[in-house]
């Protein structure tokens, strides 16, 4: 996610108007935030193919060449930055947020994070599946919709991961489930929520 902010609070947003927030922004970082997720980021991409290059980032090279890219404006509009063909949508870096977040999402994870932000149950039958290759530092494991520090929020950095998301409860009940994680091994995310999902390391 969230990541998939994300919550995460990451800034996911479909063609229309779905928007995500992934992480916190840098001003409400607690002070006893890890030194990695506190370091500062790169200055945001200017330009489009620099946009480009950051989204692609997120998803396998497979994935990626065939990818939507979007991108939102300084208003908050959302806008394609290339058409693709294989039903995976990439966006780039969100430069509010402390780590870099580009994510590529299938299908059925766009519907997930939709109903995520509108706090509808999510569509049964349809896992999904996200790409953060580039990692994450997601504001909270444990709650969705948190969007400021606190002690009990239990804030997380992975590495390069993949999420699953939408599978039966069953699925997510073989995988750890605790606050703080070991984020080296598959672990579920905001479990006991509709929107728990499986967080995959890959590296």
């Amino acid at each position: 996610m969230n990541r998939i902010q994300p919550m995460i609070l990451l800034s996911l947003c479909s063609l229309g108007t779905l928007a995500l927030a992934a992480d916190m922004p840098p001003a409400a970082k607690p002070a006893a935030m890890p030194a990695a997720m506190a370091a500062a980021k790169p200055a945001a991409p200017a330009t489009d193919a620099a946009l480009i290059r950051s989204a692609l980032s997120a998803a396998p090279a497979g994935v990626a060449s065939g990818a939507t890219v979007v991108a939102m404006d300084e208003k908050g509009n959302m806008r394609t930055l290339r058409a693709g063909s294989n039903g995976f949508t990439c966006m780039p870096d969100e430069p509010s947020t402390p780590g870099p977040d580009p994510m590529c999402l299938d299908k059925a994870s766009m519907e997930w994070v939709h109903a995520l932000m509108s706090h509808a149950a999510p569509p049964k039958g349809k896992a999904g599946l996200m790409y953060m290759l580039a990692g994450g530092t997601d504001a909270s494991n444990t709650d969705p919709y948190s969007t400021k520090p606190s002690r009990a929020d239990h804030w997380i950095q992975t590495g390069p991961h993949l999420m699953l998301a939408g599978a039966d409860d069953a699925f997510y009940a073989q995988y750890p489930k605790d606050a703080d994680p070991d984020t080296s091994k598959p672990y579920v995310m905001w479990a006991g929520t509709p929107y728990q999902h499986l967080m995959v390391p890959v590296k």
